[in-house]
């Protein structure tokens, strides 16, 4: 089996915390996700992960101009500069402390980062190529500007649409305008009035205008005018220097209980957006102050708010519920609504056909998430408590989960309802559950009791209670094949049933520690369990012998907590694994557990392929592998583990300043314990093309497939195999079609491959394939699976699957574990064919019956009335002309 899998996505969550930005042209969002960015693209409703990785929690984040690069900035200063378009991390770099504002100019040639209280331009670096000799700097991040004058942290930047200035917005309750150079007549400007922190500070589209808005609800606007008469009829003296300067010459009010966190301006519309911490926002028009919209996004704060450059969609993020929302305010209507679970995830399980997703968490919410888009399409809320397991149905119609609250639901996968309930005589808080493969029988188990029980699918009813275990069952699973059921518990027993038989035995095997997971092999030979010793031992399912086990402690433990006294190898709670996963063909197994680790074994040999690490980032407890001694306080405990980010809103408020002892006046429910990273679920997709893990950071999906544009993986590649000659090939009066194909294969360019996959002639098909390689033979499957779901050319596609199966389908038989994967991408693709076709065909048969029995229906009207064949006709005519004109009558709005 094929090991080199890479990350591909980040599903689970959609928003952590930090600023939104859309791209230029508007159609994508980018969004904060912990230590990563992903991307939404709105018009094409696909999401996708940038592959880098921070060692912190990201914060601030901002496009040039352009949208080619990208520079984001973490909790430590620590920043990234990244070529967008090829999503490829160029340059790293660090501010030497936290960055609490991040803009880039209008005309991209330079940025401004709030660094406490200064504030610091820099140039933008230059892309590869863009100078003469086409070299890269050697310090890509050069400091144009250092400026000061801020008595507190600054909170916002904002540039003039001619990049010459820019305007900061600061805590000490005054915005300030500054220069990019030095300016004739110019002179930093301080704008103060405001009662409390200025939350942000823009200019107008013609840059006549200012307006700053605070944290208390109030929109002051500014002009740069002189004194009124009044004012220079009450002073005696008058500087002649103060005549004109910026001025307040308007204040308007939100008028809202709650503070304002967070707002944004676009000049193009004059639409302002404000946010409050009720989760209400309004859009207002400026400088007349009109409300146009007040609506509420959740009861949480609202974190941050977007627009993008045409001033339609808004994009609204909140960090205490994980929502991401994106509001087209013209028409009233959501363009993007998706949400985050807000616990950790306790299970996950894909679909038969690998396309979905399904996640389970303590917070009792069920979520469908969409491999190829990366959005959640569903949610189930009827479970009152934490979701413990979660099982399809082998036809994947049907979705089984299990639930602390005491019930086992049966979810309709086409209609997304619950149609079916099962409960335990005595209530119970199921922990694990087993569906057969023929869906017919339901069985689950709980940490109350020792018991195991079935029940009928078609009737609800409870068919019987199997015992025999001495402790808490911790795992269920049912044999591919359907034979038997496989059990295993914290009695240190694994119990294999035979529950369709009238004895319903068991035969117990002995294991040396309590047990937490057992999984089956997919072709039900046999068994592996992981127990609490971080043992992994492997079982014949028919001589219940154990065939061999191995010690994986010293894999899957690393990682040190911070309020850990050991070092990280002997770190415990570390040191086994809970969940494990056989792969598709049966000749790897995915193990992980309370660590960042992910562990890939080969069955066979017993060793350890690949380890795959969950997280980085230190924003977690357990990443790190030593602790820094310098952040030691005098009391001995990391200065880490005091949480600066609680339930409160604000930075002031959320750190305590209460004397040491001092009892009163804190709330003793306060969060102060950092996130740990572990590892709950992880699961192999049936194709064997992928596995997803379940996370303290998300649902992070690993793949074979190169998803991203800057994969460039060659194959047997020389100096000959370049696309010019490719292209060659194919424009010649004899074209050399299967050598075109061969070569770019070897140089593994997709949107080549497809040119000369589709340039081939159908008559020169049985040919082409009939001499390729066996080697390319996986490759080749693999480009039609995909082709089938992504392009409409469908009989041309179903020509190449029908030759290639006919010419090579004995030698793909007898190798049929080299081809699982790509067989069954190819049989997904049929599938799609076919429904779509089926669906076409049904619906143009119901058009077809209608205007039949209305024709039908006419005519018998039009004899009843004496009416001929060709007047029947000219009536028919005439009915349809006339409910036109009555329609276009009746309408009375603008096309």
């Amino acid at each position: 089996m094929k090991t080199e899998f890479k990350f591909s996505n980040l599903l689970g969550t959609v928003y952590g915390r930090g600023n939104l930005v859309f791209t230029p042209d508007g159609n994508s969002l980018l969004s904060p996700v912990g230590n990563r960015v992903s991307v939404f693209n709105l018009t094409k409703n696909t999401s996708y992960t940038l592959p880098f990785a921070h060692r912190r929690n990201i914060t601030h984040l901002d496009l040039t101009s352009n949208g080619q690069l990208l520079l984001t900035i973490d909790e430590d200063g620590r920043a990234i500069l990244t070529l967008f378009p090829r999503r490829i991390s160029i340059y790293h770099f660090s501010f030497k402390g936290p960055v609490s504002a991040l803009a880039f100019s209008p005309s991209g040639r330079h940025f401004a980062a709030g660094v406490g209280k200064r504030i610091q331009a820099w140039k933008t670096p230059r892309t590869p190529g863009t100078d003469a000799a086409g070299e890269l700097e050697f310090a890509p991040f050069v400091l144009h500007r250092d400026y000061g004058g801020h008595f507190d942290e600054v909170r916002h930047l904002s540039w003039s649409g001619d990049s010459r200035f820019f305007i900061s917005s600061s805590r000490d309750l005054t915005a300030r305008l500054w220069s990019l150079d030095p300016e004739a007549d110019f002179e930093p400007t301080v704008l103060s009035g405001h009662r409390q922190q200025v939350r942000a500070a823009w200019f107008s589209a013609n840059q006549e205008l200012i307006y700053t808005v605070s944290e208390d609800g109030a929109l002051f606007r500014w002009e740069f005018v002189s004194r009124s008469a009044q004012q220079e009829a009450d002073e005696e003296m008058t500087d002649p220097d103060d005549e004109e300067r910026w001025r307040i010459v308007k204040k308007d009010f939100f008028m809202q209980n709650a503070k304002l966190k967070c707002a944004a301006f676009n000049p193009v519309t004059s639409l302002l957006t404000v946010c409050f911490a009720s989760g209400l926002f309004s859009i207002y028009e400026l400088p007349s102050f009109s409300n146009i919209h007040s609506l509420s996004m959740a009861s949480s704060p609202i974190s941050a708010v977007s627009i993008n450059k045409s001033g339609e969609w808004l994009a609204l993020g909140s960090a205490k519920t994980g929502q991401l929302l994106v509001w087209e305010h013209t028409s009233e209507s959501n363009i993007l609504k998706q949400s985050s679970h807000l616990d950790t995830m306790t299970t996950l399980s894909y679909s038969p056909d690998s396309t979905r997703i399904i996640t389970g968490s303590d917070d009792g919410l069920i979520k469908i998430w969409d491999i190829a888009s990366g959005f959640h399409i569903a949610t189930f809320t009827e479970h009152g408590s934490a979701v413990t397991g979660s099982a399809y149905s082998k036809r994947g119609n049907v979705l089984f989960t299990s639930s602390l609250d005491g019930s086992i639901r049966a979810w309709d996968m086409l209609r997304y309802r619950n149609f079916r309930t099962f409960t335990a005589p005595t209530r119970l808080s199921f922990a694990c559950l087993a569906i057969d493969p023929s869906a017919e029988v339901v069985c689950a188990a709980s940490h109350d009791s020792f018991d195991i029980h079935l029940w009928s699918v078609q009737t609800g009813a409870l068919l019987d209670q199997l015992s025999g275990h001495e402790g808490p069952i911790s795992t269920l699973a049912f044999t591919p094949d359907g034979r038997y059921l496989i059990s295993g518990s914290w009695d240190r027993t694994i119990r294999v049933w035979n529950v369709f038989d009238r004895s319903q035995s068991s035969e117990a095997l002995q294991l040396t520690s309590d047990l937490l997971c057992v999984t089956v092999s997919p072709d039900s030979c046999q068994i592996a369990a992981s127990t609490l010793d971080g043992q992994l031992t492997f079982w014949n399912l028919d001589t219940s012998v154990q065939e061999s086990g191995f010690d994986g402690r010293r894999d899957v433990s690393g990682g040190r907590s911070l309020t850990s006294r050991r070092t990280a190898a002997s770190t415990p709670g570390t040191k086994s694994f809970n969940t494990i996963s056989y792969s598709a063909d049966g000749t790897c197994l995915l193990a992980a557990g309370n660590s960042k680790y992910v562990c890939l074994y080969s069955i066979s040999t017993l060793t350890l392929v690949k380890k795959f690490t969950v997280s980085i980032n230190l924003s977690l407890d357990g990443t790190q592998e030593f602790l820094n001694s310098a952040a030691i306080m005098s009391n001995g405990m990391p200065r880490d583990t005091i949480d600066t980010e609680g339930e409160n809103s604000d930075l002031e408020d959320r750190i305590d300043r209460s004397l040491p002892g001092v009892n009163r006046g804190k709330d003793a429910t306060s969060r102060t314990i950092t996130p740990a990273v572990r590892v709950t679920s992880a699961q192999f997709a049936p194709t064997g093309r992928s596995f997803c893990v379940a996370s303290t950071e998300g649902l992070l999906v690993y793949s074979l497939d190169n998803t991203g544009m800057e994969d460039f993986d060659p194959f047997d590649l020389d100096i000959d195999v370049t696309p010019q000659n490719i292209k060659a090939m194919l424009s010649v009066a004899e074209p050399e079609y299967l050598k075109a194909l061969v070569m770019s294969f070897r140089l593994n360019d997709k949107s080549l491959i497809q040119q000369v996959y589709e340039s081939i002639p159908p008559t020169s098909t049985p040919l082409v394939i009939r001499e390729l390689p066996r080697v390319y033979l996986p490759r080749l499957l693999r480009f039609l699976g995909e082709q089938l779901e992504a392009t409409p050319h469908l009989e041309f596609h179903l020509l190449w699957v029908t030759e290639l199966i006919g010419v090579h389908g004995r030698y793909i038989k007898e190798h049929q574990g080299e081809f699982v994967s790509e067989l069954r991408a190819v049989l997904k693709g049929v599938e799609g064919v076919g429904k779509t076709v089926r669906t076409l065909s049904e619906r143009n048969g119901f058009e077809i019956d209608f205007l039949t029995m209305r024709n039908k229906a006419t005519g018998v009207k039009a004899l009843e009335n004496g009416h001929t064949g060709e007047e029947n006709a000219m009536l028919l005519d005439g009915d349809e002309a006339s409910a036109d004109s009555e329609e276009a009558g009746d309408w009375m709005g603008v096309e």
